[in-house]
């Protein structure tokens, strides 16, 4: 009798030398949660534990045939969507997904710690156009949500609504798009405390405080969205994997190693070690 398989994700995102972010760490959470990785190169990174120096985007066809063939062999159940360094790249990957509307797509694509690429607010919006009205969820810092914000608000306009108000505006903007959940991370909140609000087309639909764990860390976001992409490979529904996916998340980052002379990154595999 054959074994029943892992769960397997599709996952799009850029290789990282250092595994800290990237379709590398994606893989990571994914097999610390008994999932089955695959990935799909989007750019190559170049950089190290300090900072990311560069990043050379895939050619699109390469990037198509890549997930295409994946697709065409393996009972996928999710998918996942990262780092993505053009324009053309986003087009054929809302091409792929919308091929396969009722499997999970989990998206982050934003990150201020990557250089900016040549037609980075032409990525911006396309991004929004053609993948956020496609998640199932969308990961995104409260700072990166104000910088998308930009992409509608009137140019020039004041507002009189607090941050409060805004953010609850912008998220809904998003859902009505046809996201189905924004999950907005690094709320403004105590200096000793990190806030996550999960929403959906009612409103808030969790808020998570956690304990900022002191130091300067890479990769806790792609670890929050590849485990929460995986928790739902497993059968979760999303508010219940977005707690769990956090809750692996701080321990991850508790546990982080510091691999070269810049950032703390998370350890996913801190529950396999033998305690000292």
């Amino acid at each position: 009798m054959q074994n029943q398989i892992s769960p397997l994700i599709l996952t799009f995102g850029a290789s990282d030398p250092v595994a800290a972010i990237g379709v590398q760490a994606d893989l990571a959470s994914f097999a610390a949660m008994g999932c089955h990785g695959l990935p799909v190169i989007t750019a190559i990174l170049v950089g190290d534990t300090s900072q990311i120096d560069d990043i050379y985007p895939m050619e699109t066809d390469l990037v198509t045939d890549q997930a295409r063939t994946v697709l065409e062999d393996m009972p996928v159940v999710a998918f996942k969507v990262g780092q993505i360094a053009s324009v053309e790249t986003v087009t054929a990957i809302a091409e792929i997904v919308s091929d396969y509307p009722d499997m999970p797509l989990i998206l982050d694509p934003f990150n201020s710690g990557m250089p900016e690429v040549p037609e980075a607010e032409d990525l911006l919006l396309a991004i929004r156009e053609l993948l956020i009205p496609q998640a199932s969820l969308l990961l995104i810092s409260a700072v990166e949500l104000s910088r998308l914000a930009e992409t509608w608000r009137e140019t020039g306009a004041q507002s009189l609504a607090s941050a409060e108000e805004e953010m609850l505006a912008d998220v809904a903007t998003l859902i009505e798009s046809g996201c189905e959940y924004v999950l907005v991370t690094g709320t403004p909140t105590s200096t000793v405390e990190v806030a996550n609000i999960l929403f959906d087309e009612s409103g808030v639909v969790r808020n998570d405080h956690w304990q900022r764990v002191s130091g300067s860390h890479a990769g806790g976001g792609t670890t929050l969205s590849a485990s929460i992409a995986a928790l739902l490979a497993n059968g979760l529904e999303i508010p219940e994997a977005v707690l769990e996916a956090q809750e692996f998340t701080v321990a991850a980052i508790g546990h982080a190693q510091r691999l070269g002379m810049g950032k703390l990154i998370p350890d996913r595999y801190f529950w396999a070690k033998e305690p000292e």
